[in-house]
């Protein structure tokens, strides 16, 4: 928890200004789209790799990696003279690694050191820090940002400061990665391509999960950078939502139990769609500040309610299967994947056929409302968790 902590003062940099960094240079949200797109590309890959290395090597070591890597792609970003497609593709690798490495680790070992009950409290509490500190850097970052650049006339070099800082705070969340004692994954075989039937509904929904990671995660810097125009106002709009998203987060995740995560999940993709039909029909700057609001609370609640449905299916089938927890956190990423694709092509289709204005107005309404059909798919899945725990007589609340 406290290494997720120390890192969590460099994810929204990463999530948030990188993107922003690129649209500020570029002015093309099909650049920023691609960016996003070999991250998602990068992550699988890593997966894979991280699970033969965690044969040969501790997995606080690789955990430690992935959060280098990310100050790594930053000063790849940064050292580039121009923003071609090659650049942001490498930088864009970089930080996919980096995630691979960082998630993969992270995934398992949250795994590992959780049971079905305590879940909901764990992500609840870890989710309530993460969005104080989204309080927090955002608004310091942005106006850092606008007014160092406009005090020194270039904003390269605030970014190149920011970048620094993003290095240090990596080191301190390695140092304290290696002060925890770990296990790695028993090891044994972690690919496999034939699951028990029930795992392709989890993967159906990692592929709707992953249709709004596709762009989203850069859609409010691209959406502020446009309409509002300065890091400064990025921050700040990103400040104000997590404010209310914090207290949201630690009630939900104090108070509810296992038997509420479906409740909790279908309230997550309402706010979800909310944000994405505001700005589709305002897009202006009182559309963005709504959109993030709206996103500022879904995305933490879906969070909340996914991860703990996803573990739980993992605990019962690697018992079932008899199989290592990774090769079903690879398998899951395939379908994440899959999803951050299509999320993403939609984009670049929409911006191509037409304008960069209608893919960001209307690409997201387009995957909000199919992501409504993850409500369908996590209650068949539950039910049919339901179902196969009581035929086996084992238990798993879902």
């Amino acid at each position: 928890m406290l290494t997720n902590l120390i890192y969590a003062f460099v994810l929204p940099v990463i999530d948030i200004f990188v993107a922003a960094y690129v649209m500020r240079s570029s002015n093309d949200p099909v650049k920023v789209v691609v960016y996003q797109l070999t991250i998602y590309t990068g992550i699988p890959l890593t997966f894979l790799l991280n699970g033969f290395l965690l044969n040969r090597f501790n997995i606080k070591a690789l955990y430690s990696i992935g959060m280098m890597l990310s100050a790594v792609s930053m000063m790849i970003m940064m050292s580039l003279k121009t923003l071609d497609l090659a650049g942001i593709a490498a930088a864009g690798l970089t930080m996919g690694m980096s995630f691979g490495f960082y998630w993969a680790n992270r995934d398992y070992l949250a795994l590992s050191i959780t049971a079905n009950e305590n879940r909901n409290y764990y992500y609840g509490l870890e989710t309530f820090f993460y969005t104080i500190i989204a309080v927090v850097v955002p608004v310091i970052i942005g106006w850092f940002i606008e007014l160092a650049g406009r005090e020194s006339g270039d904003v390269q070099f605030a970014y190149r400061i920011v970048t620094a800082l993003v290095f240090v705070v990596t080191v301190l969340a390695s140092v304290m990665c290696f002060r925890g004692h770990f296990r790695n994954p028993m090891q044994r075989r972690f690919i496999f391509f034939k699951f028990h039937p029930y795992w392709n509904k989890m993967l159906l929904l990692a592929a709707l999960k992953g249709l709004a990671q596709g762009f989203l995660v850069t859609a409010p810097a691209m959406l502020i950078m446009r309409l509002l125009g300065n890091e400064g106002a990025l921050g700040t709009a990103q400040s104000i939502g997590a404010v209310v998203a914090a207290v949201i987060m630690y009630i939900i995740g104090r108070t509810t139990q296992p038997k509420h995560r479906l409740a909790v999940f279908t309230i997550g993709l309402v706010c979800f769609t909310l944000a994405a039909v505001i700005n589709g029909v305002l897009f202006n700057a009182t559309g963005v500040i709504l959109f993030m609001l709206f996103l500022l609370i879904a995305k933490p609640l879906l969070d909340l309610a996914y991860f703990p449905i996803q573990f739980s299916v993992i605990d019962w089938l690697s018992k079932k299967e008899n199989r290592n927890e990774f090769a079903y956190i690879l398998n899951h990423e395939a379908g994440l994947y899959a999803g951050r694709f299509i999320g993403a092509a939609t984009f670049i289709v929409l911006a191509w056929y037409f304008s960069d204005e209608f893919a960001l107005r209307y690409a997201i309404i387009v995957i909000a409302f199919l992501q409504l059909a993850s409500i369908f798919v996590a209650k068949r899945l539950i039910r049919q968790g339901e179902e196969l725990t009581k035929n086996d007589g084992a238990t798993m609340p879902l």
